[in-house]
């Protein structure tokens, strides 16, 4: 699509080269604003794209756009943005500096507050939030990996982006309520920190109880901070938000049964705070149990659970040796 749209993945890592790659490999006119490790990997070795249901897609370095650059951001007609939630700010002023003010600005990042930062420095931009439902792990040597599924969701607007953002393989859908959407997988999102302090794949902490039960009560618990601020955030799955906690205390077995028809998660599968201590970079847990312990405090809610994980993520950060591998018991010990 030499003469189609242009696309410029802004900080493009594991989610944005896989969604960027995609979309390059579907036709999309697609340039990877990225840093110098990715360049190195992407040049050395291309693009490898697989995922949970047999995907493999190869698309080799010279078919790639790819730069650390930011003036590419020039050229755009789109710009997606996917850097970690810390580095949004740098983003958004180089946006500004560099991207045309007509082009949408859409947020494909973990965390609720992401859009409104950027909108702090893009004013004069068509700048909307977005929802990426699944995670994808960093292979090395230019491999990406879709461990989990689902279809992204941006906001709705003009332009049609839904179906320039949707090739085969990637499915793009547009919603005028994206804050409940976001406000859903940012109850999901919460478990990024359990799967990194216990050291299992997701499967693996999934089929744990113990892990379930933990997360069903932080569940609980945000919840019931949302609701307290009128936030009504919509389900992911086919089932209630309000659902979740109860299916997630179930024995094994049968929540096994359940959780098949809900969501497909690959034995790769790890949460990107799981990767983030394991390659010994600053987590997003401000962005999550931060904001529920700041909601709860706004509100007069107790919010033990929540500040409980925030306080031993940041100190497994701090140690900078990897995954902790605690046993749930150690957590529900933290506990006041």
């Amino acid at each position: 699509m030499e003469n189609g749209p242009h696309i410029v993945v802004a900080g493009a890592g594991a989610i944005g080269c896989f969604v960027g790659g995609l979309l390059a490999s579907g036709g999309r006119q697609v340039t990877l604003l990225v840093r110098p490790r990715i360049h190195a990997e992407i040049h050395g070795h291309g693009l490898s794209l697989t995922d949970f249901g047999g995907l493999a897609v190869q698309i080799a370095a010279e078919e790639l756009s790819v730069t650390e650059d930011p003036r590419c951001l020039s050229k755009a007609d789109v710009v997606l943005v996917t850097v970690k939630s810390g580095d949004t700010a740098e983003m958004a002023r180089l946006i500004d500096k560099y991207a045309p003010v007509k082009c949408p600005v859409i947020s494909l990042q973990n965390g609720l507050g992401n859009a409104d930062a950027l909108l702090e420095v893009l004013s004069a931009y068509d700048v909307r939030a977005g929802m990426i439902p699944f995670n994808v792990v960093p292979m090395g040597q230019g491999g990406f990996h879709r461990a989990t599924s689902g279809d992204i969701v941006i906001m709705a607007g003009p332009g049609e982006l839904g179906g320039l953002l949707t090739v085969p393989h990637l499915t793009t859908t547009e919603s005028r309520d994206i804050e409940s959407v976001q406000w859903g997988k940012f109850l999901i999102n919460l478990n990024n920190a359990l799967n990194a302090l216990s050291g299992l794949t997701l499967q693996q902490q999934l089929r744990d109880r113990g892990w379930r039960s933990l997360m069903a009560d932080q569940w609980t618990e945000a919840l019931g901070v949302l609701r307290a601020h009128g936030i009504r955030p919509a389900s992911t799955t086919p089932v209630s938000v309000g659902m979740i906690p109860m299916i997630l205390k179930l024995p094994t077995p049968i929540f096994r049964r359940l959780a098949a028809s809900m969501l497909t998660i690959d034995a790769q599968a790890r949460t990107s705070m799981a990767l983030d201590l394991m390659g010994g970079r600053k987590t997003e847990i401000d962005a999550l149990q931060g904001e529920v312990v700041r909601l709860g405090r706004e509100a007069g809610i107790a919010t033990p659970i929540c500040a409980m994980i925030a306080e031993v993520i940041a100190a497994a950060e701090m140690a900078g040796e990897g995954l902790p591998n605690l046993p749930v018991q150690a957590l529900w010990d933290e506990l006041p």
